[in-house]
């Protein structure tokens, strides 16, 4: 599965990734609110994640290189992409 992370808890070392470990909460009724079956996201394992590569179309591990101008880029080590943060 193929999702953005949400949220990281550096702490407890797990992060909440969008669509992933998708749970059902029993919520019951309260005067602000409607009772009901609620899915909200879980937070997973940092172990558990990888880092996706665009080229290679799917999650891989990372190397770090050095570039010209002394800068350290994050590449895939299947293809050798340089492998751009998102914000």
């Amino acid at each position: 599965k193929v999702g953005k992370v949400l949220q990281v808890f550096p702490r407890k070392q797990r992060a909440i990734v969008e669509g992933v470990n998708i749970v059902k909460r029993h919520m019951k009724p309260t005067p602000y609110s409607e009772g009901g079956i609620v899915e909200k996201p879980a937070p997973i394992h940092v172990s558990n994640l990888m880092v996706f590569c665009p080229k290679c179309n799917r999650g891989v591990k990372i190397g770090r290189k050095f570039l010209e101008d002394g800068s350290k880029v994050r590449v895939c080590r299947k293809c050798g992409e340089i492998i751009e943060a998102e914000e």
